[in-house]
C-alpha cells in the first residue's frame, strides 16, 4: 500500500453546547488537519506515472478545505438564537454553521467525507485542537481520540 501525507492548519473559534466544562465557553484553536491518502498501485502513465497523486494537487485540495474554515466561528446548527446569529453576522463575523457538534472527532469525519467526495483515496484524517490533543477518522470507519480535551 502506498501512502501520501500532507497537512494544513486553520484558526477558528467554537464552543461546545451542553459540555459542562471550560469548552462550553467561546474559545479558539489553531486546528491542524493531517490527511493521509493511500492506494495499492501507482499511476501508470502521464504526469502521475509512478505516483499516488501529484503532491501539488493533493496539497492544494487539503489547503483549500482548511481555507474554508480559517478565521471563522464554527457553530453547531441550533445552538445559538437566530437573533444572536444575525447580530454576529451584522457585525461582520464569519460564521460557519455546521450540522454537527464542532468536536475534533466530527471535524475529522467531515473533512474525510469532503475529500473522499472529491475523489481522493483518503485513508485517514486527523484533526488536532492543540499540539497534543487530536482525533482521527479512518477509512475503515473507526474513530480514535488522543488524550482528553
Amino acid at each position: 500500500m502506498y501512502e501520501l501525507r500532507t497537512e494544513a492548519c486553520f484558526d477558528s473559534a467554537h464552543f461546545l453546547a451542553d459540555y459542562h466544562g471550560k469548552c462550553e465557553n467561546l474559545h479558539g484553536h489553531r486546528w491542524r488537519m493531517v490527511v493521509r491518502i493511500a492506494q495499492d498501485t501507482l499511476g501508470e502513465e502521464g504526469t502521475e506515472r509512478d505516483m499516488v497523486i501529484d503532491f501539488g494537487a493533493f496539497k492544494r485540495r487539503v489547503r483549500a478545505l482548511a481555507g474554508e474554515f480559517d478565521h471563522t466561528f464554527l457553530v453547531e446548527a441550533g445552538t445559538l438564537q437566530p437573533a444572536t446569529v444575525r447580530a454576529l453576522e451584522s457585525e461582520g463575523f464569519v460564521l460557519k454553521v455546521l450540522p454537527f457538534r464542532t468536536t475534533a472527532e466530527n471535524l475529522a469525519r467531515h473533512f474525510f467525507d469532503r475529500l473522499s467526495a472529491e475523489g481522493l483515496p483518503v485513508a485517514s484524517v486527523e484533526v488536532y485542537e492543540t499540539p497534543l490533543n487530536g482525533a482521527a477518522y479512518r477509512a475503515d470507519g473507526t474513530v480514535s481520540a488522543r488524550e482528553g480535551r
